[in-house]
């Protein structure tokens, strides 16, 4: 995984061809990249993401985000009480006692 400006990029290896190829993740556009080595790897990735922002620009669009901030997560109402529960006994809202449950979670497997 890249990340540039908030997108990140996906990478895979093609040992036939011999060159890495990736594309931004999570994302209604499509957006591709390539090298044979890290560094043009690296250098094609942050070119797209420029070359995109700039398309999009140019054109008064406005760029598809890789992430808006929100999900909804559905869970059983017993869970749903119980985190409410919990969010108001720490004096929080339920959205910021989950968004913390869920940061600290990343940060033990190292996923952040």
């Amino acid at each position: 995984m890249m990340e540039y400006k908030g997108y990140v990029g996906r990478v895979e290896f093609d040992d036939t061809a011999e060159i890495f190829h990736g594309e931004i993740a999570n994302l209604r556009d499509v957006i591709t990249f390539e090298g044979r080595s890290v560094d043009e790897l690296r250098q094609a990735f942050r070119d797209s993401v420029d070359d995109y922002l700039a398309w999009c620009a140019e054109r008064g669009k406005e760029p598809d985000k890789p992430f808006s901030g929100k999900f909804v997560v559905r869970v059983a109402p017993e869970v749903h009480r119980s985190i409410s529960t919990a969010a108001q006994s720490a004096g929080k809202s339920l959205n910021a006692w989950v968004a913390e449950r869920l940061a600290a979670a990343t940060r033990k497997r190292g996923a952040s």
